[in-house]
């Protein structure tokens, strides 16, 4: 007969098992001081404080890496549920009009101070043209978005899913937050839940 050692088991959890915890399961003893150590209560206003930060800033490494990865637990209320991945996703699949607003501006704004009034005019209407092409795209991003997300979540609430997806769209692609999970063109899967 044989008998599992404790080497054994931390070997195996080493290599991971699928959808393993990546950790040994704690002994009693060990959980119940773990347990102990949380439920004792602060003896000063000092500790309470110290606890406190230490809760704060734990709560917010866990919200950093969540918008690093994409992890839906620990995500800010707003970008958390299957709809709002789809959304950045939808988004993030895409090429936006509103990407290049802001290098366009900056052109603008040179062209415009260079002292020319030819360059200034010729500013002038490739930020008008750009601003209509931006227009458009939100135009066509709503209607798009709306098509897919009634036929995806036929009984989930829509409201705001058109102002999240304009506000994704209009940030530049890396400094998007949680970060992009899908390349351009990636075709996005059939289910989110």
């Amino acid at each position: 007969m044989f008998r599992r050692t404790k080497s054994t088991k931390s070997a195996e959890v080493q290599q991971g098992k699928p959808g393993g915890k990546g950790r040994p399961t704690p002994s009693r003893r060990e959980a119940e001081a773990a347990a102990r150590a949380r439920a004792k209560a602060p003896r000063s206003r000092k500790e309470l404080a110290q606890a406190q930060r230490a809760d704060r800033a734990q709560a917010s490494r866990k919200m950093r890496e969540a918008l690093r990865t994409g992890d839906d637990r620990n995500l800010p209320p707003r970008d958390q549920g299957p709809v709002r991945r789809f959304i950045r996703d939808f988004v993030d699949s895409r090429i936006s009009f509103m990407e290049i607003l802001l290098p366009v501006m900056v052109l603008v704004m040179v062209l415009t101070y260079s002292g020319s009034a030819m360059l200034a005019r010729l500013a002038n209407s490739l930020f008008l043209t750009v601003l209509l092409l931006v227009v458009l795209d939100i135009v066509r991003l709503r209607f798009r978005l709306r098509r897919e997300l009634t036929g995806r979540f036929p009984d989930s609430e829509l409201r705001g899913s058109t102002f999240y997806a304009v506000m994704r769209s209009m940030q530049l692609k890396f400094m998007r937050l949680p970060r992009a999970q899908v390349k351009i063109g990636q075709q996005l899967p059939e289910r989110y839940r």
